[in-house]
């Protein structure tokens, strides 16, 4: 019986930068957290560039040089500061703000000056600066003042304008052009209610790709001009098209669209607006990140699948598609991990909920797993989990449902849980237990709810709920009350959750009904709760309270990691945390 340590060790590689000259930089987590590493040809020998505690959280390169630019909190605390690490391995901290939190918006095109947001003047705000590539600290031009979550999404092609992106809500944005030397902002999506425009790209003519689902439930691949015209160029009337890259040399795209929470590619040409289709890519699981090399012909994408640890690969457009990292899987067989299978069951007002589910080929029934994502504006999809093959190895089975809010099924899909509708998510986890009842090959009287985020306060309500379906619970930095979590979290995210969850304002006596903090003398399972002590979004007050209530009525444990934010980062702390739900569940389930 291999340790689940064996099983952590697994690495991953992501995030892939393409330099002119063909180098690739990606994040590959080998020394126990994601840092820069470069190579030059498809399973070579990669270098290390970056030697931090902490995580590096994204690359990029200059856009005609060797020169990168990355990211890094410290102990998870996603107050992202920016640095140049130059081609000797020289590192110049740019940013210098340790208490404010930086967004890369990208290199102008000759790589003399960058962009970025950040809440430096007002933490609940964001504003636009500009900085030269030599300048630290806060030597950094104020082009914008914000007034909310601002993100950016590059240079325009003559250097004029920048992109910027408001939301304000997961399902509802703004894009703006923003003139770099007055300052002038121009409203280019006007809309009424609800409407996603993400993905945003410049095109080689100065116009804007992305994908929306104005006017639609579903998202399409538009064209956005500087005047606010958008007109859709390729849609798919079941699926969403998800995401876009383009390539401002030469009018390639790459657009994704995500089929039942698999991945597939397609490349194209743009010439004089018209799109034509030449090529298409198709994954066992998931694939993202698309970065082209010079001249377009190739392009890398970081992939995943159930039975493959996350890898970058390059595609040829016409031709294959080969892996060029080697992301260690620790001494464990690939042949060994194992595939979901992706079922629909009957939730209570006769909607299909979607979940994938994998099974122990055992004689005996098996404890089964339930584990539901966060967000609640996200997706369980078919990529690789190492704790998920660890516990599968053990002989447990999984369940990872996608209950009403999830994303990936069309707008009206994730809309079902929008506040006073929160629960009706719940019900549909007990109706997949019900199906999983009805399955010879589970043991029904040794289910496990876990879940991360949001997906802890979905695990905690369903304790609080359904008590008598559980044998044990497993909360992960997950929410106990909406009221204290709201009032809490950080002032740059509150109106952003609020939108999904209600206003403390207008929504409080709701929001105490369903917080399972009111409701935690109702849990009958054993509990075990974990979070990171510097966690910006879920506060760290969320775990130690639901652990002092619920120990009143059950066992209970918790463990705080003091270097850790919002989930765990470092090997260490994951080895220590999933070592501790093994033999949490090894004594009650």
């Amino acid at each position: 019986m291999r340790d689940i340590e064996q099983y952590l060790n697994v690495r991953s590689a992501v995030a892939a930068s393409v330099s002119a000259d063909g180098t690739l930089a990606f994040l590959l987590d080998t020394t126990g957290t994601g840092q820069l590493w470069t190579m030059t040809d498809a399973g070579g020998w990669p270098v290390q560039r970056t030697f931090f505690e902490d995580r590096v959280t994204f690359a990029e390169f200059e856009p005609d040089g060797e020169t990168l630019a990355f990211g890094m909190d410290e102990g998870g605390n996603e107050r992202a500061q920016l640095y140049r690490l130059d081609p000797d391995g020289h590192v110049t901290e740019w940013t210098d703000m340790p208490e404010a939190k930086h967004r890369w918006g990208g290199w102008n095109s000759d790589g003399s000056q960058f962009a970025f947001a950040s809440n430096r003047r007002d933490e609940a705000v964001f504003d636009v600066y500009v900085q030269n590539r030599d300048a630290t600290g806060a030597d950094a031009d104020l082009v914008f003042e914000g007034d909310g979550w601002l993100s950016l999404a590059g240079w325009s092609p003559d250097d004029e304008t920048l992109l910027l992106h408001k939301a304000h809500s997961s399902f509802d944005h703004d894009v703006y052009a923003l003139d770099i030397d007055s300052g002038e902002r121009t409203h280019l999506t006007p809309h009424e209610g609800s409407v996603r425009y993400t993905g945003l790209e410049w095109g080689p003519a100065g116009e804007i790709y992305l994908v929306s689902d104005e006017g639609r439930d579903r998202l399409a691949l538009a064209r956005l001009t500087t005047d606010g015209e958008m007109s859709y160029v390729r849609s798919d009337d079941e699926w969403n098209i998800d995401g876009v890259a383009v390539d401002e040399d030469t009018g390639r795209v790459v657009y994704s669209r995500n089929a039942d929470g698999y991945t597939d590619l397609t490349v194209g040409d743009l010439d004089g607006g018209e799109l034509t289709e030449r090529d298409t890519v198709s994954f066992d699981g998931v694939a993202g990140g698309v970065c082209f090399f010079d001249g377009a012909d190739r392009f890398a994408v970081t992939a995943t699948s159930d039975t493959d640890n996350t890898n970058v690969r390059v595609a040829t457009v016409g031709g294959e598609t080969v892996r060029w990292t080697d992301a260690s899987v620790a001494g464990l067989s690939r042949e060994a991990f194992q595939s979901s299978e992706l079922i629909r069951y009957e939730t209570f007002d006769d909607r299909e909920i979607p979940a994938y589910v994998t099974l122990p080929d055992e004689e005996s029934p098996a404890p089964v797993i339930v584990d539901i994502h966060g967000g609640p504006e996200s997706q369980r999809r078919p990529s690789f989990s190492a704790v998920k093959q660890y516990f599968l190895a053990q002989g447990y089975g999984y369940f990872e449902p996608n209950v009403r809010g999830s994303t990936g099924y069309g707008k009206a899909y994730t809309h079902l849980d929008d506040v006073e509708k929160r629960m009706n998510s719940v019900r549909d986890i007990r109706a997949g237990v019900e199906w999983l009842e009805a399955t010879p090959a589970v043991d029904d009287d040794r289910l496990v709810v876990m879940g991360g985020s949001y997906g802890g306060f979905m695990c905690l309500a369903c304790l609080t709920e359904y008590p008598e379906l559980w044998a044990a619970g497993v909360d992960i930095v997950g929410i106990a009350s909406f009221v204290t979590f709201l009032e809490n979290t950080g002032e740059w995210r509150r109106e952003l959750r609020e939108a999904e969850y209600g206003s403390l304002a207008e929504d409080r006596e709701f929001l105490e009904s369903i917080s399972p903090l009111n409701r935690a003398d109702e849990i009958r399972a054993p509990l075990m709760v974990l979070h990171g002590a510097n966690d910006p979004r879920v506060p760290v007050g969320e775990a130690e309270q639901i652990a002092e209530k619920a120990s009143e009525h059950v066992p209970v444990e918790k463990l705080i990691f003091e270097d850790e934010g919002h989930g765990f980062a470092k090997r260490e702390n994951r080895i220590e945390a999933y070592s501790g739900i093994v033999d949490f569940l090894a004594e009650h389930v």
